[in-house]
């Protein structure tokens, strides 16, 4: 396991580069970080991703890392997973 040094706003911080096992749309995925974006999140769901004027997504997670460990992700959201972090994400089109 590979390590990097972060610099962030109190001073350098050591993340481990690693492989956290979540659950997207009932299967097994592989997230690099423990932060994910929404972008992050629906590329996990879909290859390749839809694209287009209409095409929207919802997402839902449970088991994150608390305080917040369930709950809506929204478009430019980011949520703090663990091992065992489910999402049930959606296309929709708008209406």
């Amino acid at each position: 396991m590979a390590e990097s040094e972060t610099e962030t706003g109190g001073g350098n911080v050591l993340e481990a580069d690693r492989e956290i096992a979540v659950i997207v749309n009932g299967r097994p995925k592989v997230a690099h970080q423990r932060v994910l974006t929404f972008e992050d999140v629906v590329r996990l769901a879909f290859d390749p991703v839809p694209s287009g004027p209409d095409v929207m997504f919802s997402i839902t997670y449970s088991r994150a890392v608390k305080p917040h460990h369930e709950g809506i992700l929204s478009k430019g959201g980011t949520v703090t997973i663990k091992p065992g972090t489910i999402f049930d994400v959606t296309q929709t089109n708008k209406s």
